[in-house]
């Protein structure tokens, strides 16, 4: 489980950076203009035409809060007894974990049902949903392979306890 989380992590690590850096769709007016825009150049885009609070938005659900929630990642599964106050932090991020794909989606659905542009896909969405995938895997994988935090050990030994009592086995085995 550990080789595979590993394999998860990198994958997400160079997929978050190609994601961001490679073209998200290419977007075709009138037949010969075009563009092929990445996710900086839509940052950059938004902070030089006067939109700074939009970009700072999509910068931090589509850059800033994925790479910290790959870094927790990577920290779970260097120190397994610290992801439970990465997961108490983090967890609610993953909530939003896809919404940059779904965006660009809507954007590219916009495009090809306004008539004015003609919208695809490219490989930096691909990568961005792979590392999106990818990441919310190997989270999934550190949570499941985390030891139990301090607070709640005592009551995961009770339930044992409990259980152990409840199954027949009588304390004397114990």
């Amino acid at each position: 489980m550990r080789v595979f989380m590993a394999f998860l992590l990198l994958l997400s690590s160079v997929s978050l950076a190609l994601g961001v850096t490679m073209p998200l769709l290419q977007v075709q007016k009138l037949y010969f203009l075009s563009e092929t825009p990445s996710l900086i150049q839509i940052i950059t885009g938004l902070f030089s035409s006067g939109d700074a609070l939009l970009g700072i938005i999509v910068a931090l659900f589509s850059i800033v809060f994925p790479t910290a929630k790959l870094l927790a990642a990577h920290v779970a599964a260097v120190a397994p007894e610290q992801s439970h106050v990465l997961d108490r932090w983090l967890g609610p991020l993953a909530k939003w974990s896809l919404m940059d794909v779904l965006l660009v989606a809507i954007a590219i659905f916009a495009a090809k049902t306004s008539g004015l542009a003609v919208a695809v896909s490219q490989a930096g969405l691909w990568f961005y949903t792979i590392a999106t995938l990818s990441m919310a895997g190997a989270f999934s994988i550190a949570r499941r392979t985390a030891p139990p935090a301090e607070t709640e050990r005592p009551q995961a030994m009770a339930h044992a306890k409990a259980a152990r009592d409840t199954s027949g086995v009588s304390r004397a085995a114990d």
